[in-house]
């Protein structure tokens, strides 16, 4: 049984840092491309970010290129993102997915192919 497990979010004021970590269990963890989604209030889920296998491979969204980071450990099956230069409209709940396929396919928006984490909230205070 795959599991992902986020841990991180909070509340930040704008301009602020957090960095959230995402637990994987249940796979072979360097098999499986991973991802960053988040949701906001009343909108669609939405791609934030993801890394290849080994890491040397990222995309990103256009509204956070330049304010986050991701980033894996093979060693300890689990990813990170950190964000800087929080704005208010980055307030959303941060999901994690793993997908056995290309990081750049997340970038296609959500699938029933992906597995998900429970989410973490993040707000960002103005």
């Amino acid at each position: 049984q795959v599991l992902l497990v986020e841990s991180g979010g909070g509340l930040v004021q704008a301009g602020g840092s957090l960095r959230l970590s995402c637990a994987a269990s249940g796979l072979t963890f360097s098999n499986y491309v991973m991802g960053w989604f988040r949701q906001a209030p009343g909108k669609e889920r939405e791609f934030v970010a993801s890394v290849g296998w080994a890491g040397d491979r990222t995309y990103y969204a256009d509204s956070v290129k330049g304010r986050f980071t991701i980033s894996r450990d093979n060693a300890k099956d689990t990813i990170y993102l950190q964000m800087t230069t929080l704005k208010p409209e980055d307030t959303a709940v941060y999901f994690c997915a793993a997908h056995f396929g290309y990081a750049r396919e997340f970038l296609d928006g959500i699938s029933p192919r992906y597995y998900w984490g429970q989410g973490t909230q993040v707000t960002v205070s103005s």
